[in-house]
């Protein structure tokens, strides 16, 4: 009975989180936003102790149930260990933890936090893992599927489904994405949660609070007759029958010894026993130098990087145009809501939620090396609309702070910039005015060319004070390949 309401919640929670990532509508964000905010790394980039403290409390008094339950990426190894069970039964045995890695993997990943080393954090994190396998992988495939249905929709003079774009917004995002994805699925398939109990900081931390449970499963020595039937199907490899035991810092609670067992030798209970049951990492100094590892991790701050997006290749899906190239920006361009660049970089876990549910395609992932996978604001395909405020609904870090569409008019996020010789007033002698037409916050108009003659041709002048920095100027811009007018960032956002 327990197995079975874990795996009904763990299902629900992971194929809400996947429609997270797949909803390009928004909808499921206005309902369920909420189990990515309580996800272990976004909540302490938030700063959301009361979270945290939950999921502390929940692994003191259940065990992992965090790692099987909530986490997506813990979910996703399930299905892959579950699928790779149909092919081969009772393929697991105990394996000693390897505690020295497992540690010095969380101490590389409090290095690159220490030493802003986004891209590396990003890496190694489950749940933003999770989110570019989801975006990257499943998200293609779930739009093309809307996308044949909104086909035969149209055949059928129906309007419930409208098509949406398919574009690789990184190419090298996209190769990351299908590499942890295979080397995910391979190490689920053949042993189970290898990753989880191995490479996963967050296993790692919940890991050390897991050994000292209050519920946990128990082997009763006096019912237990050696037959491995526990031992045979744990996916943590952390039950030795030989001398009755579990390691609790890798036991995930997903209670499926207790179901294999015949016997009724193991239970899900809280008993008191004179000693601690030996677990990997045990000794003393291990046990002070794991606990100085976890106060570390917890006190600090998450980055991620992200890669520089393909371009948009045509016209409104009708005639093939050049391709604008992205221009050379001083600072990138970050979220209304951000607050500055540094406070995002900080705070963003690089999952790329906001990639996902952005309307527009203004949102991809960054190229820089120490902030790999983290989303900047590129205005090739779109631009960011006055009234769209989704990314600051749904980021579950801090990164981007929640913002009302009032808020969002008045944060200048950068200001536009003119460049006289990519004019086409200038350089074919043909009125244009696109920029000033529709420009949200008025902030450019059209002005002679010749300051003497009111009748010369007219060029665009930029109000730095009004320009909020929406793109929009930049993204309607008819020059090619570069824009005669683009956004340049500001590090720090003001209200205008």
């Amino acid at each position: 009975m327990l197995r079975k309401i874990r795996l009904t919640f763990a299902l629900i929670f992971f194929f809400i989180i996947l429609l997270l990532f797949l909803d390009f509508t928004g909808t499921v964000h206005v309902w369920m936003g909420w189990l990515a905010k309580i996800q272990f790394m976004p909540a302490i980039m938030a700063m959301n102790f009361i979270v945290v403290a939950i999921l502390l409390a929940l692994t003191l008094i259940f065990g992992r149930l965090y790692c099987s339950v909530i986490c997506p990426l813990g979910v996703f190894q399930d299905i892959a260990a579950w699928l790779g069970k149909k092919a081969r039964k009772n393929r697991y045995s105990y394996s000693p933890a390897l505690s020295w890695l497992r540690y010095t993997v969380l101490g590389i990943f409090v290095i690159a936090l220490i030493a802003g080393i986004g891209s590396l954090v990003a890496l190694l994190e489950p749940y933003s893992a999770f989110g570019r396998i989801a975006g990257n992988l499943f998200s293609p495939v779930y739009s093309a599927i809307n996308n044949c249905l909104a086909f035969i929709a149209e055949r059928a003079d129906s309007y419930a489904f409208y098509r949406t774009d398919i574009w690789i917004k990184s190419i090298p995002t996209f190769a990351i994405a299908a590499a942890t994805f295979i080397i995910i699925v391979v190490l689920a398939w053949r042993n189970g949660r290898t990753y989880c109990n191995t490479i996963c900081p967050v296993g790692t931390i919940l890991g050390f609070f897991s050994r000292f449970s209050w519920f946990k499963p128990i082997i009763e020595s006096s019912k237990c007759v050696n037959c491995k039937a526990c031992e045979k199907n744990c996916k943590a490899s952390a039950i030795n029958i030989a001398g009755h035991t579990i390691d609790y810092s890798r036991c995930v609670a997903c209670m499926d010894c207790i179901q294999k067992c015949n016997k009724g030798a193991i239970s899900y209970t809280h008993k008191a026993k004179e000693k601690e049951q030996p677990s990997a990492g045990g000794r003393p100094e291990e046990i002070n130098s794991n606990r100085r590892s976890f106060l570390t991790a917890t006190a600090l701050v998450a980055t991620a990087a992200t890669v520089k997006a393909q371009e948009k290749k045509v016209d409104g899906g009708l005639a093939i145009i050049e391709k604008k190239k992205i221009p050379e920006r001083s600072t990138p361009i970050v979220p209304p809501g951000a607050l500055s660049l540094n406070n995002f970089t900080r705070h963003c876990t690089a999952c790329q939620l906001c990639v996902s549910v952005c309307p527009n395609g203004v949102l991809r992932p960054f190229a820089g090396l120490m902030t790999l996978m983290q989303p900047e604001m590129s205005y090739e395909r779109g631009y960011c609309r006055p009234e769209c405020v989704k990314c600051s609904e749904v980021c579950p870090s801090g990164a981007i702070r929640p913002i009302t569409v009032a808020d969002k008019s008045s944060i200048q996020i950068g200001h536009a910039v003119w460049v006289r010789e990519n004019c086409i007033p200038l350089t074919d002698g043909q009125n244009c005015g696109n920029c000033a037409r529709h420009c949200p916050a008025g902030a450019i108009a059209m002005v002679p060319s010749v300051p003497s003659d009111s009748n010369s041709i007219k060029i665009p002048v930029v109000n730095v004070e009004k320009c909020i920095g929406c793109g929009t100027c930049e993204n309607l811009c008819p020059a090619r390949p570069l824009s005669a007018i683009y956004v340049e960032g500001h590090e720090h956002h003001r209200t205008i």
